[in-house]
């Protein structure tokens, strides 16, 4: 199975969006780790699974070839507070999500 978090997994054109976004957050004053980028179909329909068929909270929608990340074009952040990520933050999640669509970014926390 293939999780990525390296940028270099990204197409070429999200990876340089990428980088712009963790720039941008962090001209904000936001650290923030990335935490997904490419998935393959296997990694997918085992996110998938969870919350369903398997233990633990629904954390997608989409089976494998629903999502951008089997296709090199998404990628999952996570903000960081004191070195700390901070999964429940909604306000400081909604600020990333704010700076990723003003650089054209989809936010699928709308």
């Amino acid at each position: 199975m293939i999780n990525s978090r390296q940028l270099e997994d990204l197409t070429p054109h999200a990876e340089k969006l990428c980088r712009e976004f963790i720039a941008q957050c962090r001209a904000a004053g936001i650290d923030i780790i990335i935490t997904s980028t490419y998935r393959d179909a296997e990694s997918q329909n085992a996110l998938y699974a969870q919350g369903r068929t398997l233990p633990g909270n629904k954390v997608t929608n989409a089976r494998a070839g629903q999502s951008y990340h089997n296709y090199r074009c998404a990628f999952d952040f996570c903000p960081i507070v004191g070195g700390k990520a901070q999964w429940n933050d909604t306000a400081l999640f909604t600020r990333c999500g704010e700076i990723g669509e003003r650089l054209g970014l989809e936010w699928a926390g709308r």
